[in-house]
Parts: C-alpha cells; sequence; structure tokens
C-alpha cells in the first residue's frame, strides 16, 4: 500500500495537474490543438530525444544484456496488439493506436522518476531504464510512427514522412555526437536545452486540452479497457515470463519487469494528434493507463522486492 501511495503522489498526481491546467485553458482560451501538436512534434519532441541521446551514457555491457530482453518482449507486444486488433475487427485507424497502446511505453517522465525512487541506493536500475528510454524513442519514431502513418497512406507516402520527421534527425544526430564525443557550443546547447525542459509540461497541457474536447460518451469505449488490459496486465506478465526464461535475476530482472509495467507512452497520444489518427481515442488511452497505473505499477515494484530483491 505504501508503493501505491508513493508513485500516486510522486508521479501521477503532477501528471494529473498538468493534465488538469490544461483542460481548464482549453475551456477558457479555446487553444488550437493541432497548433499545439505541431510544436510538440516539430520542436520540442526532438530537442527532448536529442538531448536525451547526447547525455545518456549507455553502458554497453547493460545494453547487450538488456537487448535480447527487449526485442523478445516488443516482438511478443506486437504480436499481441496485432491479434487484438484481428480479433476486435477493428479499422486501420483503431488498429494503429490499439497496436501503439499496448507497445509503446512511457519509459520518460513516468518511467525515469520511478526508477529513481525505486533504485536511489543502487544506478544499475536507474541506468537500465535510461537504456530503456533511448530503445523507447528508437520505437516510437519507428514502429510507431509507421503504425500511424500507414493507416492514412502508403508507399512512397510513408517514406516521405520518415525522412521530413526531425525526430529521425534528432535521434541520428544526438547518437553520433554522444558516441565521438563532441562537446556543442555553449549557445547551442543551452536554447536546445530550454526546448527539452518545455517538453514535458507543454507535452502533459495540450493533452489536457485534448482531453477537454473530448465528449464523455467516449469514455466507454471498450478499447480503452482492452488497451489497458494489454498494457498494464499482458505486458508485465509476458515480461516477468521471459526474465525466468531468460534467467535473468537480481537488479536487472527488477527493472526490466518494473519497466515493462509502465502506462501508454503519451507520445503516442501526441503522434496520434499530429497525423490525425483517432487522437480522442488515443487520449484517453493514455489517461485511463497512466491512471490505473498508479495501482498495478505498485504492485509490481511491490512483488518485484520479493522475486528479485
Amino acid at each position: 500500500m505504501e508503493y501505491l501511495l508513493i508513485v500516486f503522489v510522486n508521479v501521477i498526481t503532477p501528471m494529473l495537474i498538468l493534465l488538469a491546467i490544461g483542460v481548464v485553458l482549453q475551456i477558457k482560451f479555446t487553444f488550437n490543438v493541432k497548433a499545439l501538436g505541431n510544436i510538440l512534434t516539430y520542436c520540442l519532441i526532438p530537442a527532448a530525444v536529442f538531448m536525451n541521446l547526447y547525455h545518456t551514457v549507455i553502458d554497453i555491457e547493460i545494453l547487450l544484456d538488456v537487448l535480447m530482453f527487449v526485442v523478445l518482449f516488443t516482438t511478443t507486444l506486437i504480436i499481441t496488439g496485432h491479434l487484438f486488433s484481428k480479433f476486435l475487427r477493428l479499422n486501420r485507424q483503431q488498429t494503429a493506436v490499439m497496436k501503439n497502446s499496448i507497445v509503446l511505453i512511457n519509459s520518460g517522465n513516468y518511467g525515469l522518476p520511478v526508477s529513481q525512487l525505486v533504485f536511489h541506493a543502487n544506478p544499475l536500475g536507474v541506468s537500465i531504464q535510461i537504456v530503456l528510454i533511448v530503445y523507447q524513442n528508437l520505437l516510437t519514431y519507428s514502429y510507431g510512427l509507421y503504425n500511424l502513418v500507414s493507416s492514412t497512406q502508403s508507399g512512397k507516402d510513408i517514406v516521405k514522412q520518415f525522412l521530413r520527421m526531425p525526430i529521425i534527425h534528432a535521434l541520428w544526430l544526438g547518437a553520433v555526437l554522444n558516441l565521438a564525443n563532441i562537446q556543442l557550443p555553449q549557445f547551442i546547447e543551452l536554447p536546445i536545452s530550454h526546448l527539452s525542459n518545455a517538453f514535458i509540461a507543454i507535452a502533459l497541457i495540450t493533452l489536457g486540452a485534448q482531453l477537454a474536447q473530448i465528449k464523455v460518451k467516449t469514455l466507454w469505449n471498450r478499447l480503452i479497457y482492452l488497451s489497458a488490459i494489454g498494457r498494464l496486465i499482458i505486458s508485465p506478465t509476458v515480461a516477468l515470463l521471459l526474465i525466468l526464461l531468460l534467467r535473468i535475476d537480481g537488479v536487472t530482472a527488477q527493472s526490466l519487469w518494473i519497466a515493462s509495467s509502465f502506462p501508454t507512452s503519451r507520445n503516442s497520444s501526441t503522434l496520434a494528434l499530429e497525423y490525425d489518427v483517432e487522437s480522442e481515442l488515443a487520449a484517453q488511452i493514455v489517461l485511463f493507463n497512466t491512471v490505473a497505473s498508479s495501482f498495478t505499477v505498485g504492485v509490481v515494484i511491490y512483488l518485484s522486492s520479493l522475486l528479485f530483491g
């Protein structure tokens, strides 16, 4: 119970406050939510991802240990999302949102604070979470972006969309500068850092503004709850089985299992808004996942301490 309270107070509550601010501001001023989404996609997200890759020191040994797990884990979730969509007979746009909601994880502004809280006395747990953040960034703007774009476009248009996305260039540029140990001049790094720091607040306010436009009846959409089952229940179950199968133990096992239980990535909603693909459904899924995870994540944290602590 203590873990549930800590996670809710320190992680969920600040996020809900920013969402509420977005709702109130949207009701009062009626923002152009699409324009806010463009600011996120073409400015703030690339800056945040670039700074993440540019500054993170990735331990190669940890990366190799985690690599097999994340590949098997992601592949299983992709298959799960595909089966969910086929079973429910969803259209292409709903299928894209459903797949992303199960596969894409909020490893950044949710996962990192939780990991810092749980592993405050063991830096290895936080280091693994940073590796997972980088991996999720790559997955979001490859697999996740492809899902959304392919639901409305095909072939050559999809390739063009990938090449035009600033996030793609931010990913490789940040990685190259990191590996080459190239130091940016202060006058360049500082404004990028400011944009990166603004990302979380603007993203959550934008999501709140988006939620303010949603009709109450959409709260009863079955896809919201089915996606939560996939992300919050099936995902950690699959992760635990893989951890046991691969005989991973200790802090690495604990960190991977906790990371598998985090809610749907907020970026899945941001991208859905940008490409106008079931954006209301995507926003509702993120909101419900985030609130529900305050209980499910706490349970996984507690069980992981018993099994691998």
